[in-house]
């Protein structure tokens, strides 16, 4: 059995950014209540561990973050790396919360480019319903559309200079395709594709696997990225891509008879998780059986 260990994979610059804000916060205000809106990252683990160091979480997948922000009357609000609209911001201003924002730097800059488009037109936005980078972008504006599928942008309405932008963590093989569709209806609208660069490289690498019997990604269920990085590897060719939380998840029965084996990982999930799996498989590759692994791996 020959594993191999895609790169890039893991982390990006923004969740560490992330990370690295929560942490200092917790420092900087020791004697405050310190309260993330949202999951930090779409990780349990770093969830977990931020809870460890001592970070409270409001999250409800029913409710926006304007809704959430009703639950945090004292002290510190961290905003995620998945970035907020302006009334979530001023929402907690007027309520003399001390505001810290971990919206990732992409994210920032793509409110930046749909907040000018709308003086003067309207943006297409291709995200996911009820995914909070989408949420806190929509929001901007009455004048930003989400478009979930190609199936959507028929009941669009009629749009005045349009502007076509998307989440940045969404798969590059349906971007295309859903940007397609748009432009068939808006044939004058201007394309400004947002896919990060940490998403993208992560996915062509994960593209340019060759003669792969199986691929697996390890990342939370909820990790939009991740679940992009597993269909890509469908879509490339690769027979069978698995997601996995973590090493807790491999069973013997998935990795029996596998030649070549690849692994990569979401940009919200740990080093230390993906490195238990390839752990894990090495140990298996030479000597047969599937090794147990902490569950509770050190993360932050």
């Amino acid at each position: 059995m020959e594993i191999i260990s895609v790169v890039p994979r893991g982390y990006c610059q923004g969740v560490v950014r992330a990370i690295m804000l929560a942490k200092e916060t917790v420092k900087k205000y020791p004697d405050q209540k310190v309260t993330m809106l949202g999951m930090i990252v779409h990780n349990q683990y770093v969830v977990d561990a931020c809870r460890k160091a001592g970070i409270q979480f409001i999250e409800d997948p029913l409710k926006t973050r304007e809704q959430l922000l009703d639950e945090i009357d004292e002290g510190v609000v961290i905003f995620t790396a998945h970035g907020i609209s302006d009334a979530v911001r001023d929402k907690a201003e007027k309520k003399g919360l001390i505001c810290v924002d971990a919206t990732c730097p992409d994210v920032k800059k793509t409110h930046t480019l749909v907040k000018e488009h709308v003086r003067n037109g309207d943006v297409i936005y291709i995200g996911k319903k009820h995914h909070p980078e989408a949420e806190g972008t929509v929001s901007l504006s009455p004048r930003i559309h989400l478009v979930t599928s190609c199936e959507d942008v028929a009941s669009l309405p009629d749009l005045h200079n349009v502007l076509i932008t998307n989440q940045t963590t969404l798969s590059l093989l349906d971007a295309q395709k859903i940007i397609a569709a748009c432009k068939k209806r808006f044939p004058d609208a201007v394309v400004a594709e947002e896919i990060c660069n940490a998403t993208r490289i992560r996915q062509e690498a994960v593209m340019a696997l060759k003669d792969v019997d199986l691929l697996i990604v390890v990342g939370d269920p909820r990790s939009n990225n991740s679940r992009m990085l597993a269909e890509t590897g469908k879509k490339a060719g690769i027979g069978d891509a698995l997601l996995l939380s973590s090493a807790q998840e491999l069973k013997e029965s998935m990795i029996q008879n596998k030649k070549r084996i690849a692994v990569t990982s979401g940009s919200s999930t740990p080093n230390a998780l993906t490195k238990q799996v390839i752990d894990c498989l090495k140990a298996y590759a030479d000597t047969g059986i599937l090794p147990h692994v902490s569950p509770d791996p050190e993360v932050l």
